[in-house]
């Protein structure tokens, strides 16, 4: 164990690795650090990038001499991936393009791009989902309803799309609701089939997890003060069942390794751009209905 010099002079024994800052503190710090250097002259701002570059290949050289050690021994692949589940290691491996982030994943990487392009023209753009080699997206603001803006929006993404996950092929725009109440008003009008009926509103307590499970969905079911949201109950980490996880305020944690999920948008804090799968979700006479996608 390492030792470093206290104010008196003698040594003083390093912090347990239980005790470690936990990322999105070091996230931040790093974000803060950066803004820092930013605001330097030129030439400090040169060196601070300079050294911040120098590190940062090292530290991937490092990495990548580690992984490949691993991988090259069963045991020692074996320890691999375990080592991966621990977001803090993910990350570190992801920054470094030692491992390559998921297809959905890379895809709401360039989704989060464009979308500064699309609300300065007073619109939106959010991923739905990827299936096979199409991205489904929606349209908000200006873009929804415009077919001259949905057409220039939808051919800068899928430009995007070419050169950063050529895996892509195609992209197609939908309008189909999402996860939150719909109107009492509109229930009439919805087709019946593929809803799921699910528990009375009134039985769904704020800060409970409720699963709904048949033979093909699981669904994960939670209030949020006056708001139901219906999830795939599984985590956008490994796919393990959430409900068994704990509610932080808004915050959604998974019982198996700790990732942290938006309730509001299933938008994961620990991995940034992995996301919960969202249900359509309506009350009908008291009873909640839920329209789960089918793999």
């Amino acid at each position: 164990m390492s030792a470093s010099p206290s104010s008196n002079g003698t040594a003083s024994a390093s912090p347990p690795p239980e005790s470690r800052t936990d990322i999105e503190t070091l996230a931040h710090d790093i974000d803060d650090a950066m803004a820092a250097v930013a605001d330097l002259d030129d030439a400090a701002r040169d060196t601070a990038v300079q050294l911040k570059d120098a590190l940062e290949a090292l530290h991937r050289d490092v990495l990548v001499a580690i992984v490949r050690r691993l991988k090259a021994d069963p045991r020692g692949k074996e320890l691999l991936f375990e080592l991966v589940d621990d977001p803090a290691v993910r990350m570190a491996l992801s920054l470094h393009d030692i491992i390559k982030p998921d297809l959905s994943t890379r895809v709401a990487q360039v989704i989060e791009e464009v979308r500064p392009y699309a609300k300065s023209h007073g619109g939106d753009v959010e991923l739905v989902r990827v299936d096979d080699k199409t991205v489904y997206v929606r349209l908000h603001g200006s873009c929804n309803g415009c077919s001259m803006s949905a057409a220039t929006l939808q051919n800068g993404v899928m430009e995007v799309l070419e050169e950063r996950v050529p895996e892509i092929e195609d992209i197609e725009v939908v309008s189909e609701p999402g996860p939150a109440m719909i109107p009492l008003d509109e229930v009439g009008m919805l087709d019946q089939s593929g809803w799921i009926e699910g528990p009375a509103a009134a039985d769904v307590e704020p800060g409970r997890l409720y699963r709904i499970d048949g033979d093909d969905y699981d669904i994960l079911l939670v209030r949020l003060d006056d708001q139901l949201h219906a999830y795939r109950n599984a985590c956008a980490h490994q796919g393990r069942p959430l409900d068994g996880g704990q509610l932080d305020d808004d915050v959604l944690v998974c019982p198996w390794h700790g990732f942290r999920f938006e309730v509001t948008s299933g938008e994961c804090m620990t991995v940034p751009q992995a996301q919960l799968e969202p249900f359509p979700l309506r009350v009908d006479d008291g009873t909640i209905w839920i329209r789960p996608s089918h793999d």
